[in-house]
């Protein structure tokens, strides 16, 4: 398989072209979900509302019926659940890693063993978040890693 990656021209839209001998179910439905994708996220803080770029974003967690969005150094809260941000930011590379939390994995520096299978991601801002034993699995399929 060859990748390529250019950029328009200023006055051109950018295009996806994908040529494949038979695309079945699972290609269709990946680039359905990348066409549909909403990327703009509305944060709160205090008194302010904030646009929220998905690509600062290090990981979402819920808690007591609320939801926030951790950035860098800053925490604004979000008005979804988080099951809705699972399936909206699924396709761009986030990732469920317990009941409250959904991980970013571009922020993820790297990932440590911890006891009874889970593991603890170390993040690019020095946080550190445990990946519970039930989503380890998934987190190693996104990220290519198979177990010996």
């Amino acid at each position: 398989m060859k990748i390529i990656i250019e950029s328009p021209q200023p006055d051109e839209e950018d295009v996806v072209i994908v040529r494949c001998a038979s695309p079945d179910q699972k290609l269709i439905s990946m680039l359905l979900s990348f066409q549909n994708v909403n990327t703009e996220l509305t944060g709160y803080m205090n008194d302010k509302i904030v646009r929220l770029n998905y690509h600062d974003i290090y990981y979402f967690e819920a808690n007591e019926n609320r939801v926030f969005a951790y950035y860098h150094s800053e925490v604004y809260e979000i008005k979804h659940k988080l099951y809705e941000l699972e399936e909206r930011f699924g396709p761009l590379d986030f990732v469920r890693c317990s009941k409250s939390m959904i991980v970013n994995m571009e922020k993820i520096e790297y990932l440590s063993p911890l006891f009874s299978g889970k593991m603890e991601a170390h993040l690019k801002n020095d946080e550190k978040i445990v990946i519970s034993r039930q989503y380890v699995h998934n987190l190693k399929a996104k990220l290519g890693i198979w177990e010996v």
